[in-house]
C-alpha cells in the first residue's frame, strides 16, 4: 500500500483524538484500497479486526464509487452541517493539517 490522501486523513483524524467509531476510521483509511475490499486480495494478511471492518468498507463503496456530481454545491449552505459534525467528532472542531 502507498501513503496517499486516505492514510493522511486517517492520521490527521487519529492525531486529533477523533471520536469517530473504529468502522468509520477504517472507511477513511481503506476505502480506496480496491484490491482488498473489491477483489479479495490480501485477505491472507488480515487479522480478525480487519475482517470485521471489511463489510463497513464495502458498504461505503455504494456511496463513494461513481457518486461524484458535476453540479456545484452551495458551500455556505452546507458549512453549518459540516461544522456540527466536526464539533461532534473532533475535539475543539479543529484539525492540525
Amino acid at each position: 500500500m502507498s501513503w496517499g490522501h486516505d492514510e493522511y486523513m486517517y492520521q490527521v483524524l487519529k492525531a486529533a483524538g477523533t471520536s469517530l467509531p473504529p468502522a468509520a476510521l477504517y472507511v477513511v483509511r481503506f476505502h480506496s484500497f480496491y484490491a482488498w475490499h473489491s477483489k479479495g486480495a490480501y485477505l491472507h494478511l488480515c487479522d480478525e479486526a480487519d475482517l470485521e471492518m471489511l463489510p463497513w468498507v464495502r458498504a461505503f463503496q455504494k456511496c463513494d464509487l461513481y457518486s461524484k456530481r458535476k453540479e456545484q454545491l452551495d458551500i455556505s449552505a452546507l458549512r453549518p452541517y459540516y461544522e456540527t459534525l466536526a464539533d461532534k467528532y473532533i475535539p475543539g472542531g479543529v484539525l492540525r493539517w
